[in-house]
């Protein structure tokens, strides 16, 4: 065989025949993306795997149950030859290149006139890596060289800017509760494919430092507000800057639908006519206790989690907690924006029968390098914050769950 490289190509299979021979493992990995390609596959072995079996019984795939015979690679388009069979595997690749068929074979790649290169996906593009020649293949090599540019493109750290016409829109992104690595792949994507990024002071302020220097950031807390509410003013900036054509990017801690606010800026882009995306983010509600080593939930101990906002104290006529009926609850009780209320919300909670010696821990600056665990008691809280000098952010933990937990904290980007 020449030492030529080979030459890359995407196949447009659907509804053209494809032959499959041999229902094993390769024929398993290799079916799905066939399948996904809208091909007309045949599959020719007398036993499949259960999953190969599947596909068929879905009608996903045509199986005939019997071993490779010559003439089954005929009006293919392709063919992948992977029996357990040499000799057949041989014969089956010599119709192939009598027929014109282009063929992979898993047992000798050299004797193959294809090579299946490994593929990945990322957001409408395929990525595929081929090794350049037959001497010296290595499919771990090219598999690698495969995830990291699969994986470079999805967390954004491997831009590549759209030069055609993108349609101007927001993103309400949620941060994850501060630590860069917790934010979802497609949040950090979008971020790298933002014009303007406007963010919260909780949101994972390092991502923003990996921006290219193109990309306007703008800090919503010192967003001019003149006759504007706060959120109102943010509003129209997210407005603004997407009728511009821009691709603008809200960033916030946590999720942006958990006490973010994020429903009032969807409903105001929607009434805007501009287009919004929602991006979920990891809530500090869940991630910071577990980074401190404590389960919201835990078999014998609780079964259920109730998640509040402290921001308003329980006599606050604007409260719309009802704080009685979360004393009388057994399961766990995690309090948002509390630090500075936590005094009232634990008189309020003893005062409804919470026992005053249910442990408490306040989690600070969860999943960062500044977190830090100060545990107490409902009796004992109050004191504690004061004494601690605990600041938010803070998540507050209330129940036998913070005893179960982990004491030292758990390190939860690794």
């Amino acid at each position: 065989m020449a030492e030529n490289p080979a030459y890359p190509v995407g196949l447009r299979l659907t509804g053209r025949r494809v032959v499959v021979l041999g229902g094993g493992q390769v024929a398993q990995r290799r079916l799905p993306a066939l399948i996904a390609a809208g091909a007309d596959i045949h599959l020719v072995s007398p036993e499949a795997t259960p999953s190969v079996e599947a596909m068929a019984d879905a009608g996903e795939i045509t199986w005939t149950k019997r071993p490779y015979e010559d003439g089954d690679l005929a009006d293919a388009w392709y063919a992948l030859i992977a029996t357990s069979d040499r000799q057949a595997n041989t014969d089956a690749s010599a119709e192939a290149e009598r027929h014109r068929v282009w063929c992979v074979r898993s047992d000798d790649a050299d004797a193959a006139t294809a090579w299946t290169p490994a593929t990945g996906h990322s957001e409408g593009v395929t990525v595929a890596v081929l090794t350049t020649n037959a001497k010296g293949r290595d499919p771990r090599h090219t598999a690698a060289i495969r995830d990291a540019v699969v994986e470079g493109l999805r967390d954004g750290t491997l831009v590549a800017p759209h030069h055609r016409t993108r349609t101007p829109g927001v993103a309400l992104v949620g941060g994850g509760p501060g630590d860069p690595d917790l934010i979802t792949v497609r949040g950090r994507r979008l971020l790298a494919e933002a014009d303007v990024v406007i963010a919260d002071r909780l949101g994972p302020r390092d991502l923003l430092a990996e921006l290219p220097p193109h990309v306007e950031v703008i800090d919503a807390a010192k967003i001019p507000y003149g006759r504007y509410m706060a959120q109102e003013a943010i509003n129209n900036a997210l407005i603004e800057h997407a009728k511009q054509g821009k691709s603008v990017v809200r960033l916030k801690g946590g999720d942006p639908f958990v006490f973010g606010r994020g429903m009032e800026e969807a409903q105001a882009l929607a009434e805007a006519g501009i287009a919004c995306t929602v991006v979920p983010g990891i809530s500090s509600s869940i991630s910071v206790p577990g980074a401190a080593g404590i389960p919201v939930t835990h078999r014998g101990v609780a079964h259920e989690f109730t998640v509040v906002s402290g921001h308003v104290a329980p006599d606050d006529e604007r409260s719309l907690v009802d704080w009685p009926a979360l004393a009388r609850l057994r399961g766990t009780l995690v309090v948002l924006m509390g630090v500075d209320k936590i005094g009232r919300i634990a008189e309020t909670l003893i005062a409804h029968g919470k026992p005053a010696d249910t442990p408490v821990a306040l989690v600070q600056e969860g999943t960062t390098a500044a977190q830090r665990r100060v545990d107490a008691t409902l009796a004992t809280v109050a004191e504690t914050v004061r004494t601690e000098d605990v600041k938010p952010p803070a998540v507050i933990v209330i129940g036998e769950v913070v005893n179960v937990g982990v004491h030292s904290p758990l390190n939860a980007s690794e």
